[in-house]
Formats: structure tokens, sequence, C-alpha cells
């Protein structure tokens, strides 16, 4: 990625990524893909594609310059933080979301690499990037297993049909690291981390949840909803009191975040992206193990 300025405005700064075609050969279908989705995209919280040129050996996109920096990062450096600019942070995401959602557009890798602040000012707002999983509905329903180990809905790893709600899925994730520094879903072993997926299998756990408000915790169980038809959509979950109303905590939760986000931060294993093969190969296993365990009660009974 290279910083460039616009000729035609002086002062005007814009980040050129830069994409050598040798490398992208048998990805060009997702790379047309994204070009498609961003240029669907113009939003306040959506980093912004201005231009794309194609030359014999690279193409390249000259997209919004974005300097802040990745929303946990930023966290851990903050002197201060709150349940109330953790919601401030999520209503942003969340009205990202929803016009993504009205445009058609699902975008099946929220995690908290692809949430940027603008700029390095304090109040500065928060940017979502990178569309190389995004997808445009076009049937109302997908099946592409993709996604982030921890951030991924449960009907993904089910493979099953799915839609705009997993992403309302992983913004509950996200929010609920938001608040404990840490992830509601962990295991090492990834077929044990999808199998807590699958189950729901989290909990908002003592003491570190004790100074969060129940309001907080309703928000977060709405959206990590296990069935997707029950699950808040982007306009439901911008309605609930803990984004529209006055009923996010106001006690500094930094320390405790901050710690934790050291932890997990270091871990990354939860960080990588998974593409539809592995997340699939990892699915079998867990089918297998599943019905190996089923036979196996099934003999000792």
């Amino acid at each position: 990625v290279f910083l460039a300025e616009k000729i035609s405005e002086p002062g005007f700064l814009v980040a050129i990524k830069c994409i050598d075609k040798k490398a992208l050969k048998g990805k060009e279908e997702s790379l047309e893909n994204e070009i498609k989705v961003l240029r669907k995209l113009r939003h306040s919280n959506i980093v912004q594609l201005y231009d794309t040129f194609d030359e014999k050996q690279y193409v390249y996109l000259v997209m919004e310059l974005v300097t802040g920096g990745e929303l946990f990062d930023r966290i851990v450096a903050k002197g201060s933080f709150t349940e109330c600019d953790a919601s401030i942070l999520m209503r942003q995401v969340l009205e990202a979301a929803a016009f993504m959602h009205e445009n058609g557009v699902v975008h099946r890798d929220l995690k908290p690499e692809n949430l940027l602040y603008y700029d390095q000012t304090e109040d500065s707002k928060i940017m979502i990037s990178d569309f190389g999983l995004s997808k445009i509905e076009e049937s109302g329903v997908m099946a592409t297993a993709c996604g982030t180990p921890g951030y991924v809905a449960p009907e993904v790893l089910q493979q099953k049909p799915y839609g705009k709600a997993v992403d309302i899925w992983s913004i509950g994730v996200i929010t609920y690291i938001l608040l404990c520094g840490y992830p509601p879903f962990y295991d090492e072993n990834d077929t044990n981390l999808f199998a807590q997926i699958i189950r729901g299998e989290y909990e908002f756990d003592s003491p570190y949840w004790d100074e969060i408000s129940e309001s907080a915790k309703d928000f977060i169980s709405h959206l990590m909803c296990c069935d997707p038809e029950q699950r808040y959509t982007c306009h439901q979950a911008l309605a609930h009191p803990w984004i529209s109303g006055d009923t996010a905590g106001t006690k500094d939760i930094h320390c405790l975040v901050a710690s934790h986000l050291k932890i997990s931060l270091a871990k990354r294993n939860w960080k990588k992206a998974y593409n539809a093969t592995t997340v699939i190969r990892q699915l079998q296993m867990l089918r297998l193990s599943t019905i190996s365990q089923a036979a196996s009660t099934s003999t000792s009974e």
C-alpha cells in the first residue's frame, strides 16, 4: 500500500493498494467481487474505493486513507474506556452494517482487524474495511463456508444456507470482547471451538462481567442468538436501549479490558481467516468425531 496525493486536489491524500496479477492468479473473481461491492457502498463508516487502474502487471485500487489504527490496538493504548464508549463504537458499526444490508451486501468477515479508526483524534469515527469475503445477496441466501474462527456464525459452521444475520453474530462477538477483553469462544483446537459456537456455549463470567450492565448482556444475547431467525437485525440492534438509550454503564473498565486484550491479541489462532475448504475440512472432522462418540455411547449401553 502506497501513500499518494491527488493531482487535482493538492493536500488530498489517498492510499493506493497495489496488487500483483501473478499473485492474484486464480483469485481474479474475488477481486472483481470486492471492487463491485465497494463501488456499491458509499457510507461515512465504510472505507471508500475512489478508483481502480488495471495495468499489464498490476491492479491499483485507490482507497480512502485511514490512519487511526485497528480497534483493539487503540483501546489498549487508551487511558480509559467505558461501556458508553463501546456503545458509541458499536452504533457506528451497526449503522454501516445496516447500510450494507439495505444494499444487499453481506460482509461475512466482520472482526476487530477490519474495524479501523479513521484518524488519530480521540473522537475519531470507526470504519469497516476489507470486503474480500463480502457477497452481494442475489438469491437472499448463501452457502459458502467462510469467515474467521471465533467470529463465524453457527449456521455457517453447520453448512446451512445463511444471510445477513451472520454479520450480526460477528458484531455480537466483537461487542462481547470490547466489554471484557477476551473472546466468548476460544479453544486451541478448532474442532472444539466450532462445537462451542454451534452450541452457543458462552457465559458472562464472574468476576469479569460483574460490573457490566444487564442491558449490555441483553444486547449481546440478542445478537449472539444461535437461531438466525430470532437474532436481531441491524435496525433492531440500533433500537436496543444499550445503543439508543442511556443504559450503557459509565464505569471505567479499561484496566480489565486492556489486560485481557493484550493476551488475546497475542493469540493469533482465532484471528486467522479461513477459506471454504479449510472450514469444511474442520466441520467434517467435527461431524466424524460426533458420530464416533455417539457410536461409542451406543455400544457401551
